[in-house]
């Protein structure tokens, strides 16, 4: 896939004229995505990503981690993090930003170290793509945690996307999108979007226990996984 997401990025850090970051959906019109959220500072973070970082322990691993913010805050407070993203364009900004330690990466090969804290922000859990690779991704998780480590991430409801009317043929959080970015277009790809008690099934199969640590009006949530 093109590292459309990861360009953006990258010339927004090095102000070079930017174009507009737009995410076609399988819902509704495209939509503006705004680069400077990537590079938000503590300030600008919402109560959920706060709640997430005040939740951190120990060594912590920043899945998908973009432009590096959240790592460049636990960085301030004192924790020994490593940023992942999937794009080397991200990852390169991420060092010019000051992260110690950034490394380009997918997830689900990732291995040989173990963490206290996996950290997955913006809907991060959502690479998972689907149901069933949301399953593989919590086993997978059980090769990168310490023993007592947790994992944090926020999804929520979109229910509301559907005024009621559910796709019948798959999950209705399991959503298509494709970004553009300067004139061009990744393949489409799956994100997903995850409510709770759909949740709680998966990672209890899986051999977690799911604890919600914030939920606010929009049917967002920080949830936290412990193994059982």
């Amino acid at each position: 896939m093109k590292d459309i997401l990861g360009q953006a990025i990258y010339d927004y850090h090095h102000q070079q004229k930017p174009g507009k970051l737009w995410i076609h959906n399988q819902y509704g019109p495209k939509e503006p995505m705004p680069v400077e959220a990537y590079f938000r500072v503590e300030d600008d973070m919402p109560d959920l990503e706060w709640s997430a970082l005040n939740e951190c322990r120990g060594k912590v691993l920043d899945i998908g981690a973009g432009a590096g913010s959240h790592a460049l805050e636990l960085q301030e407070r004192g924790y020994e993090v490593t940023a992942l993203d999937i794009s080397p364009l991200a990852v390169e900004v991420m060092r010019k930003r000051g992260v110690k330690e950034a490394l380009q990466a997918d997830v689900f090969a990732f291995t040989g170290q173990r963490y206290d804290t996996l950290l997955m922000l913006m809907n991060g859990i959502g690479l998972a793509g689907d149901l069933s690779g949301l399953a593989k991704l919590l086993q997978h998780f059980k090769s990168l945690l310490a023993e007592g480590g947790q994992v944090l991430f926020d999804s929520s409801d979109v229910t509301y996307l559907y005024e009621g009317k559910l796709p019948e043929s798959s999950y209705y959080g399991q959503i298509a999108y494709q970004y553009e970015y300067k004139g061009l277009k990744t393949d489409w790809f799956n994100w997903l979007y995850i409510d709770m008690n759909t949740l709680n099934d998966i990672a209890t199969k899986a051999g977690f226990e799911v604890e919600i640590l914030y939920e606010d009006e929009f049917a967002q949530y920080l949830a936290k996984l412990t193994q059982l």
